[in-house]
């Protein structure tokens, strides 16, 4: 039995604890890409300053993280990433619930991200929650596809 998962905002004092888990998370796909995905390169003191970061607690222990960014009318879902032995527990759902619900919240008509093309499992998952595939393009030395859902 798993105590409720709680989300609250990120504050300076996780910045260790979310480098941590972006590193689990992402790692696994190191291989697959030929470099560490871009956000394993973010400095997450700057993004919890300029973002809205949440974590996600199961109990005292952080077990996913996410970030967004307002672009006008739209938000952006810059990161959400699941520590990798809690995959399977519905936190990834509940944190795209969340990001969903907080762009409704501060007026925003729809949500964008992007993931690598070699991601393959991520993009089947957004897809699965009604996120569309905008297009795909090289941006910052990675392959990219581009999806977007309306609100």
């Amino acid at each position: 039995m798993h105590t409720p998962l709680t989300l609250r905002r990120a504050e300076l004092t996780d910045v260790e604890a979310i480098t941590d888990l972006v590193r689990a998370a992402y790692s696994p796909y190191i291989a697959r890409i030929g470099k560490p995905p871009a956000p394993m390169q973010d400095d997450y003191r700057q993004v919890i300053a300029s973002a809205e970061v949440r974590v996600a607690l199961d109990g005292s222990q952080m077990v996913g993280v996410l970030v967004l960014e307002r672009e006008g009318d739209e938000m952006l879902l810059a990161n959400v990433a699941v520590l990798p032995e809690c995959k399977g527990r519905g936190i990834g759902k509940v944190l795209m619930r969340y990001c969903e619900a907080r762009s409704r919240q501060v007026g925003c008509n729809a949500v964008r991200l992007y993931t690598h093309e070699r991601m393959t499992e991520n993009i089947e998952i957004y897809r699965k929650l009604g996120y569309v595939e905008t297009h795909r393009a090289e941006a910052q030395g990675f392959a990219r596809v581009f999806m977007r859902k309306a609100l």
